[in-house]
C-alpha cells in the first residue's frame, strides 16, 4: 500500500490517512477498489522463473538485481541470492530485518530493526561486517565500490565504509514536523549520492565527505496546516544521460538538466511512490491511481490509464516498449508504452506487491510480493 504519514502528532496522521483513500485502500468506509476491467491482450507477461523468500511484515523489501543474480530478503532476517530461480545461497541476518536489499554485485547489504546495517558477502552470503547506526531504516542501502549510503527514517543520510562498515560521515538537514513514512533509498551517481527530501527537496551529497553538492527544488509546501504542507520528494529520484526527475507528494513533477540544474519542466503532481522514465517518456502513478505519461522533454500530457481506482499501484518500470505496475492484489499489469492501453495481466500472487519493480535484462524485471514471493517476467 501507499506511504503513510509519520509524525509527532500522531492523532492528526491518523485523522489524515482515514480521510486519503488512495493511501488506506483497505479502509472499511468508502469507496471499493476498482474491478479488474476486461481487455484484449495484445502482448504476454511471460515468467522466467519464480522462487520465495520470507513474508515483509510491516516492511517493504526491494530486492536488487545484478546481472542475472536476484537478491533478496525478508522480516524475519533471511536474506538470499538467486539465479535462475535457484537459491546460490541463503543465510540468516538477524533476528529481524527492515530494509534491504542494496548490491553492487560484490557486497549484499541489509538492515536491521535494532538499527545496525549487514553486509554480506554476494558470492557465498558470509557477513563481511555489522556496523551499528543508531537509528530506524526502512530502505535498501545504496551500494558503491567504496562506500555504503544508509538513509534513516529521520531522513539522515550515512556514508559507511564499503570493506570494514567505519563510519565516514552523516549528512542531516532540517526536516518539515509532518513527512511521509518513506521506504525510498538514494540513488548513486557519479562522486554524488541523490536524495529526495520532505519538503520537495532533491539534495545531491559528496560520497567522500558527505558534503552537499547542490539543492533543487521540485515542490515548494503549500496549505495552512501542516497536513497540507506535506510535499514530500516520493521514491528514488531518476536520472538519465542529461535529465533528473522526480514528483512529489501534494506538490510538482519535475525534470531538471543534470549538467547545471536548471529546471526543465514542471508540473502539478501528486504521487507517494514516484516515477520512472526513458529517452521519451515520463510515466508517473498518482494518488488517485492513475497512471500518467508526459513526453520527457516538455512535460506535456501524452496519455493517462485511470481504470484501476484504489487498488494501491506501485511505482511504474518502463519495460521495452510496456510500462509495468503491481497492485495491492498481486496482480501485475502491463500497458503499451506508446498510448497506456492494457497489454497484458498475470497475478504473482494474493498478496500485495509494495516494493518497486526492478529492470532484469532487456525486456524483464523481478516482482517481490509482501508474502515473499519473487517473480521474473519477460514482457513480449
Amino acid at each position: 500500500m501507499k506511504r503513510p504519514i509519520t509524525a509527532l502528532a500522531f492523532a492528526a496522521s491518523l485523522a489524515f490517512l482515514a480521510g486519503c483513500s488512495s493511501l488506506n485502500p483497505f479502509a472499511e468506509s468508502g469507496p471499493k477498489p476498482a474491478k479488474l476491467p476486461d481487455f484484449k491482450a495484445s502482448a504476454e507477461l511471460r515468467p522466467l522463473w519464480q522462487a520465495r523468500i520470507g513474508k515483509s511484515g510491516p516492511y517493504v523489501f526491494q530486492p536488487a538485481v545484478v546481472g542475472e543474480d536476484v537478491y533478496a530478503a525478508a522480516h524475519d532476517g533471511a536474506v538470499a541470492r538467486f539465479k535462475d530461480g535457484k537459491a546460490v545461497w541463503t543465510v540468516n541476518a538477524a533476528k529481524r530485518l527492515s530494509a534491504g536489499v542494496g548490491s553492487n554485485g560484490k557486497l549484499a547489504v541489509v538492515a536491521t530493526t535494532a538499527g545496525e546495517v549487514v553486509a554480506l558477502d554476494a558470492a557465498n552470503g558470509a557477513e563481511r561486517w555489522r556496523a551499528a547506526i543508531g537509528a530506524e531504516v526502512l530502505a535498501a542501502p545504496a551500494v558503491g565500490d567504496a562506500i555504503v549510503v544508509v538513509r534513516a527514517s529521520d531522513s539522515r543520510l550515512i556514508g559507511l565504509d564499503a570493506n570494514t562498515g567505519a563510519r565516514r560521515w552523516v549528512f542531516q538537514r532540517a526536516t518539515p514536523p509532518l513527512s511521509l513514512r518513506s521506504f525510498a533509498g538514494v540513488t548513486l551517481e557519479g562522486p554524488a549520492a541523490v536524495a529526495g527530501y520532505p519538503g520537495g527537496k532533491l539534495v545531491a551529497v559528496s560520497l567522500a565527505n558527505g558534503g552537499q553538492l547542490w539543492e533543487l527544488t521540485v515542490a515548494t509546501p503549500k496549505g495552512a496546516t501542516e497536513l497540507e504542507r506535506v510535499a514530500d520528494v516520493a521514491g528514488t529520484p531518476v536520472i538519465g544521460r542529461k535529465e533528473l526527475c522526480a514528483v512529489a507528494y501534494q506538490g510538482r513533477a519535475a525534470c531538471f538538466d543534470a549538467t547545471n540544474g536548471n529546471a526543465l519542466w514542471s508540473r502539478d503532481f501528486s504521487s507517494s511512490v514516484g516515477m520512472d522514465r526513458d529517452s521519451r517518456f515520463v510515466v508517473i502513478t498518482d494518488d488517485n491511481d492513475a497512471v500518467h505519461a508526459l513526453d520527457g522533454s516538455s512535460g506535456a500530457n501524452v496519455w493517462k490509464q485511470e481504470a484501476l481506482p484504489r487498488r494501491a499501484l506501485s511505482r511504474p518500470l518502463i519495460v521495452g516498449d510496456f510500462v509495468a505496475v503491481g497492485d495491492f492484489e498481486g496482480y501485475v499489469h502491463l500497458l503499451k508504452r506508446d498510448d497506456g492501453t492494457f497489454a497484458a495481466r498475470t497475478r504473482a500472487d494474493s498478496s500485495s506487491v509494495s516494493a518497486d519493480l526492478r529492470r532484469f535484462g532487456r525486456d524483464g524485471f523481478v516482482v517481490q510480493t509482501r508474502d515473499g514471493g519473487i517473480h521474473v517476467y519477460e514482457a513480449r
